[in-house]
């Protein structure tokens, strides 16, 4: 029996970005019927502790699903054993992860949109200092990279 998988999304302040992946992908795995554990993370502090960016609360409130409970923490070394795979959403968090892991590490770590074809090396961008509609393309990119990712770990399991 394969284990089920444990995903960690990660960007910068873990406010925008990879809570809405975390909360889309819970959401796509649930409709696919597959078993998965999810968090995120950021690969700063500035907001640990914090809710979600109320923007990023509303775009997946639109698409009916509550991020809301979602508390902003910092990704550590120990995640790296305790998740079986670790997903950026940008290059400079890719750089990041890959300088912290540790030796001997179990998680598979990837860029999310390197799991849709044809989009391989995008980043997602990041919405945090711009309006509002730049959430909707943020959640467009999350929603075909946490798809395709669903896919992929179907077609393991």
């Amino acid at each position: 029996m394969t284990e089920s998988p444990a995903v960690l999304f990660v960007c910068t302040g873990n406010i925008c970005r990879s809570p809405l992946a975390a909360g889309a992908f819970r959401h796509a795995a649930r409709q696919a019927g597959l078993a998965v554990t999810v968090d995120s993370a950021g690969t700063g502090n500035w907001h640990a502790g914090a809710p979600p960016d109320r923007r990023a609360c509303a775009v997946a409130r639109r698409h009916g699903i509550d991020i809301s409970g979602y508390r902003a923490r910092v990704v550590k070394v120990a995640d790296f054993d305790r998740f079986t795979h670790i997903i950026a959403l940008d290059a400079s968090h890719l750089e990041y992860l890959l300088s912290i892991r540790p030796a001997g590490y179990r998680a598979e770590v990837s860029l999310l949109m390197d799991h849709v074809p044809g989009m391989e090396g995008r980043d997602v961008v990041d919405p945090y200092y711009g309006s509002a509609s730049g959430f909707d393309t943020t959640w467009q990119d999350v929603m075909a990279g946490v798809e395709a990712l669903v896919r992929k770990l179907q077609r393991r399991s």
